[in-house]
């Protein structure tokens, strides 16, 4: 495959057009070659991630979360903020990012989640559109809701509300969504799943009434990769796709 055949088919999954204004998303690391390969896949462009894809030899890694998120002055191996990327360009290798363009897409990170919650009936979370509201096939308590969470997604989390409020209508956000609690309340919501709140966040969710499970970033933006993969080898024999095997949340429980 061409490079600019694997950006066309990334523009028809994700829209650019659908990335908020904020974002750097789409090829942001040009490789020296043409010919598009092997491809490995992670949430992150971490240093393990960028020495993973050359000892592989890949050609090009895709990640959610972009890089160069401010000016880059210089560069150096020693810097976190430029040693992934320095690696991948003395190496000839391409990086393209889909982060909140991938979020809004149909079949994006929280189309994923809903799936993963057996939410019915699911539609944009507005105004922004990025998340997404359902109802659970049966009301339950939060506290029943809350341990599936944990279950679903292989994590602790943290809760907020009352543990025996029964819920039947969920928002979902994966990642940082705790900006979100008044839309979510707005649009009538008994619960919210996010991967990230702060503390003044969450108590406003508190005040309104708003049951919320902070789950972990990685944990709630990690298991689009695989339907991503799917997606992107569908009617693609030519293209190796990976799943990282080094890429990993940095925080953890002990």
């Amino acid at each position: 495959m061409k490079l600019y055949e694997f950006c066309e088919r990334m523009e028809r999954i994700a829209p650019r057009s659908m990335a908020m204004d904020f974002d750097n998303v789409g090829l942001l690391i040009t490789p020296d070659h043409d010919e598009i390969k092997k491809v490995l896949v992670a949430l992150d462009l971490t240093s393990g991630v960028a020495e993973e894809a050359v000892s592989g030899g890949y050609d090009l890694v895709l990640t959610h979360h972009p890089i160069f998120w401010d000016p880059v002055k210089s560069f150096s191996i020693e810097d976190p903020e430029t040693a992934a990327a320095y690696r991948l360009i003395r190496n000839g290798i391409g990086h393209f990012a889909a982060h909140t363009n991938l979020d809004a897409c149909k079949g994006g990170v929280n189309d994923v989640l809903a799936a993963l919650l057996h939410l019915t009936d699911v539609r944009p979370l507005p105004p922004e559109n990025l998340g997404r509201v359902g109802s659970l096939p049966e009301e339950c308590s939060f506290e029943a809701f809350a341990a599936f969470c944990e279950q679903v997604f292989h994590t602790r989390g943290r809760f907020v509300g009352d543990p025996k409020k029964t819920i039947r209508t969920v928002a979902v956000i994966g990642g940082s969504g705790g900006s979100d609690v008044k839309d979510v309340y707005d649009a009538g919501c008994d619960a919210f799943v996010t991967g990230e709140m702060k503390h003044s966040q969450a108590l406003t969710a508190e005040h309104f009434g708003l049951n919320c499970c902070v789950l972990g970033h990685y944990e709630t933006e990690f298991p689009v990769l695989k339907p991503l993969i799917n997606r992107l080898q569908d009617g693609n024999n030519d293209v190796q796709y990976d799943l990282t095997q080094s890429g990993s949340t940095p925080l953890y429980c002990l």
